[in-house]
């Protein structure tokens, strides 16, 4: 059986998302709220719902991403931004003291950042990085 791990950021999610539904009923609670007299141009409107639409997205892409890691290798996704790293090309795992999140490092000297493994996270973080180390090739 293949061994497969996926780690996904937890106060950094709950948060995105909450964000965004005391966003949207704010936004709707203020638009009730507005007396009648109160009007706005279609540029307004489009303006106001685009803005809505891109911090959603924003927040959407914070709460969904993921660092998967499986027998062949490390599948990252930072928001909307797709890694696949196979182990061999992986030289190890980052992680200081105080750091926001965890960096993979390759044989390459690139690095990706594992925004889903947030240092904030505390003892879930640390042994996320601890076994994303010991599956690193010797």
């Amino acid at each position: 059986m293949p061994d497969l791990r996926t780690f996904r950021p937890g106060g950094a999610r709950v948060v995105a998302y909450a964000v965004g539904v005391i966003m949207l009923v704010i936004t709707v609670v203020i638009g009730l709220a507005l007396p009648d007299d109160i009007s706005f141009t279609v540029a307004e409107d489009i303006t106001l719902w685009l803005i809505i639409i891109a911090v959603l997205a924003l927040l959407h892409g914070i709460g969904r991403s993921f660092v998967r890691a499986d027998d062949d290798g490390v599948e990252v996704l930072n928001g909307y931004r797709h890694h696949r790293i196979p182990w061999s090309d992986i030289q190890g795992f980052a992680m200081a003291t105080g750091a926001p999140w965890p960096t993979l490092v390759t044989k390459d000297d690139e690095r990706v950042m594992l925004f889903a493994i947030q240092g904030s996270d505390g003892g879930y973080a640390r042994e996320a990085v601890a076994y994303l180390r010991s599956r690193v090739p010797s």
